[in-house]
């Protein structure tokens, strides 16, 4: 009993000894890990501020590198030029020259449509900022007094009203639309009734409603400059003068022809029988009752000749006289239509000639003065395939008239021609074989 209370005794003690060694290593195990973590938080503290302080260095690096990069490329650049040699730097030379001139070109154009001569100690780029100023204040209405040239040629004193490129004129009685010119201001369009009322309210009161026209007074030009067919013929100059001839000309021709044709007389058709009958009647007015004109004539040929072959010639000769007079001067109306338009093109050659002479002389400086110029030269032309157009139709027309009435008596006499000697002999036998060959 007391080995095995001594046992059980021992064997507590090492229980109680080993748990309590178990809590001290786990308190220890504890500590170690708190001090692992707070040196980890450290730590990681650390790399935060030196990745900042190393991102700010990086950043501070590349913006030397660009800038560096900058004066290598300002420094390459430098030492280019100053390895290139003198026929490079002429070539560069002239390049800005041409840049120069081609401003200088500009700006001069647009001094001359803005219609402005170069004053003295004035430059380029000082004319275009007055004018510039000029466009400016024309932007604040405002009346003036100015001279205004009226439609009667006098020039009296008058309220102009500036807007932009739009101008208005009221005086004692009138009120409308200006132009300016060269010479000043010039009447475009005079107002009646409400318009020129709400002109006279305008200037008087300040306030109410304007009339103006959008295209800037290029309608109004146009419809001044609208010009009569006599007026717009007389520009083609000299050349018009033969194509109006050749023109005249044609025109007698196709009414005389067309008279013609139109009177002659109807071809009458014939059956075989019939036609037979006719040529073997004794009296030959009988037989040509009814007909008119060729066709009459071949009947009296075909009645009156014996001879077949005789017969057929006279036939053949009175078609080639009747298709000579169907298609006499028809030609002429052909010849009309294909020299018109030479005429016309001699004409706008001649024009383009003298145009250019102009351009030679004075320069092309003035677009208006060219095309001016080549308008009036392409009159003749536009003649020329007015005459030739209407010539040649009617050529074809009264051509195919005249070949039409041609082919029904050329159809006719070869009906008359295909009669055998057989059937018209009898009529030109003597009378006594005749009543032979009747008692027989």
């Amino acid at each position: 009993m007391k080995i095995t209370s001594l046992i059980i005794i021992s064997i507590s003690l090492f229980c109680s000894t080993s748990v309590f060694s178990q809590q001290k290593v786990q308190a220890s195990l504890l500590a170690d890990i708190n001090s692992a973590q707070q040196n980890l938080q450290r730590t990681q503290k650390n790399i935060a501020s030196q990745r900042t302080k190393l991102a700010s260095q990086l950043r501070n690096m590349q913006d030397k590198v660009l800038s560096l990069r900058e004066k290598t490329a300002v420094a390459r650049r430098l030492a280019d030029e100053n390895t290139l040699g003198l026929n490079q730097l002429e070539k560069r030379l002239d390049g800005w020259r041409q840049q120069h001139q081609y401003q200088q070109n500009l700006l001069n154009r647009f001094l001359r449509q803005q219609q402005q001569g170069s004053s003295a100690g004035d430059t380029g780029y000082q004319q275009v900022l007055k004018i510039a100023d000029a466009m400016q204040a024309q932007f604040s209405p405002r009346w003036q007094q100015q001279s205004v040239i009226q439609s009667s040629g006098q020039i009296q004193p008058a309220q102009v009203l500036n807007l932009g490129p739009l101008n208005w004129f009221v005086n004692d009685e009138q009120a409308g639309l200006l132009e300016a010119t060269d010479n000043g201001f010039r009447t475009a369009l005079e107002f009646d009734g409400s318009q020129r009322n709400a002109l006279f309210d305008l200037h008087q009161s300040g306030q109410g409603n304007l009339t103006f026209d959008p295209s800037n007074s290029k309608a109004v030009a146009m419809a001044q400059h609208q010009e009569s067919a006599l007026e717009h013929v007389s520009k083609g100059g000299l050349w018009a003068i033969p194509i109006l001839f050749f023109a005249l000309f044609a025109l007698i021709i196709a009414i005389a022809k067309s008279w013609q044709l139109l009177r002659v007389p109807k071809i009458q058709a014939f059956s075989s029988i019939k036609l037979q009958q006719l040529l073997t009647h004794k009296d030959g007015i009988a037989a040509t009752a009814g007909t008119r004109g060729t066709q009459k004539a071949l009947l009296q040929i075909a009645h009156s000749e014996s001879n077949i072959n005789h017969r057929d010639d006279l036939l053949f000769n009175c078609l080639q006289n009747s298709k000579f007079k169907l298609e006499r001067w028809l030609g002429a109306i052909a010849v009309v239509a294909s020299i018109a338009p030479l005429l016309g093109l001699l004409g706008t050659v001649s024009g383009m000639i003298e145009t250019f002479k102009m351009m030679t002389l004075f320069g092309s400086g003035d677009p208006e003065v060219v095309s001016g110029g080549i308008a009036q030269a392409l009159i003749t032309t536009e003649l020329g395939l007015v005459v030739a157009i209407p010539a040649l139709i009617l050529n074809a027309l009264l051509s195919r008239r005249a070949k039409t009435y041609y082919q029904q008596l050329e159809s006719f006499a070869v009906q008359i021609s295909q009669l055998s000697g057989e059937n018209v002999k009898p009529l030109h036998q003597p009378v006594a074989e005749q009543a032979k060959r009747a008692s027989a």
